[in-house]
């Protein structure tokens, strides 16, 4: 395992709030609004809230906000109301785009396959994963997939690239993490296949290789192009940093990546490894139905591990890749205030990503812009998790105005 990282002298330090570059892409700074599913995608296309959702975080000063999730296949989707890439969802993903740009921010179209996190039950069409499992999202199950789906998954996200590019987005998140499908592709936990797409690391990174290179190809240099990979799912026999230093280090050397966005845990395993805070199981149930619903409030507690906030709380993983690659990185988890942004750049990080502080207070940047002494008001209740069907939000904000 590489040493952990040595922070970047201070003279090298670049400011956070002032302009820089991703890839072919200038930004008035160095922090990214990160992809959170903004629950306002009525028949899974572009709606007036979801362009407030955006114009608001850019207008609040983040230098790129990221549209989360546009799925690449309508059996790619977390649920039936999300967008997917087709013909009918973009004069509406370019009003969007238009509309972020004239407030000073650029914007990134989060792309990928949900794999065994998509709710076939919602879409009405079968779900996939790397091997054939039981799907409790769906009260189903996952087969198992095929080399044409394969195939046609890998051509999908370089196709939805283009329309990325052609309706204005600057840059395209590749989502490669969470254990959607190329995620779960790299997990052993979930991949059990004994094809070339199992086995090996090598063998199980072949999948989400192929996708950022496909995608790599439809940008042309034209929009940055990021990948959202785990460092860790957080889940026995799962990926783990031994294999995801090497899967980065393979990424890094294809060359087909503007930047990496570090994140870990597993929304179909363990999704509080990522968010961190309290867990609020009672009212993430209350968004379910049905069996589901019952389901949650008697067993969340062995799903949903409550994991302790800290500030910057995927730093330590996060400098272990900083010391094994040479290309941009953008740290993520518990980024709240200028220290903790300053903190990721003397530790060599590019750029910031942020969410949670962003939801309780959209207009944060602009406030530390004015005095970096700025505190965020996010508690880390995680009561935002409970809002992604109905309209992603911090229901704090109605209680602090009521």
């Amino acid at each position: 395992m590489p040493d952990i990282a040595s922070p970047v002298p201070a003279t090298t330090t670049p400011n956070p709030l002032a302009p820089a570059r991703l890839g072919p892409v200038s930004m008035r700074n160095r922090i990214i609004k990160s992809a959170t599913f903004e629950g306002v995608t009525r028949n899974a296309l572009v709606t007036d809230e979801l362009v407030d959702f955006h114009v608001a975080v850019g207008t609040g000063g983040v230098g790129m906000t990221t549209v989360a999730y546009l799925a690449v296949a309508p059996e790619g989707r977390t649920e039936r109301d999300q967008i997917y890439w087709r013909p009918e969802a973009l004069p509406g993903l370019r009003r969007l785009t238009e509309a972020v740009h004239a407030t000073g921010s650029k914007v990134s179209a989060q792309i990928g396959h949900a794999g065994p996190v998509a709710n076939s039950r919602s879409n009405g069409l079968p779900s996939i994963a790397p091997s054939a499992r039981p799907n409790p999202l769906a009260m189903g199950f996952d087969r198992a997939a095929t080399e044409d789906d394969i195939v046609r998954v890998i051509k999908a996200h370089g196709d939805a690239a283009r329309m990325a590019k052609d309706v204005g987005f600057d840059a395209i998140e590749i989502h490669l993490g969470h254990n959607y499908l190329a995620s779960s592709f790299l997990s052993p936990n979930i991949n059990r296949r004994r094809d070339s797409w199992g086995g090996s690391l090598s063998n199980r990174a072949q999948f989400a290789r192929r996708i950022v290179a496909e995608v790599g190809d439809a940008a042309a240099g034209e929009v940055a192009v990021i990948a959202k990979m785990n460092m860790a799912d957080g889940v026995p026999g799962g990926l783990w940093l031994d294999e995801s230093l090497r899967f980065a280090q393979m990424l890094e050397a294809d060359g087909h990546l503007d930047a990496i966005e570090l994140t870990g845990g597993s929304s179909l395993l363990d999704p509080m490894y990522l968010f961190r805070g309290d867990v609020p199981i009672r009212a993430m149930a209350e968004t379910q139905s049905g069996i589901v619903k019952l389901g949650m409030k008697m067993f969340g507690r062995f799903v949903f591990k409550q994991y302790p906030y800290q500030p910057l709380y995927f730093r330590d993983h996060a400098r272990q890749f900083r010391e094994a690659l040479t290309m941009p990185l953008v740290l993520l988890g518990g980024v709240t205030d200028h220290d903790g942004m300053t903190t990721a750049m003397r530790d060599g990080f590019e750029y910031v990503a942020m969410a949670r502080a962003l939801l309780r207070e959209p207009d944060l940047i602009n406030r530390i812009q004015k005095d970096l002494a700025t505190t965020s008001l996010c508690i880390h209740c995680n009561l935002c998790t409970a809002s992604i069907f109905t309209g992603t939000r911090c229901p704090l904000v109605v209680d602090a105005r009521a």
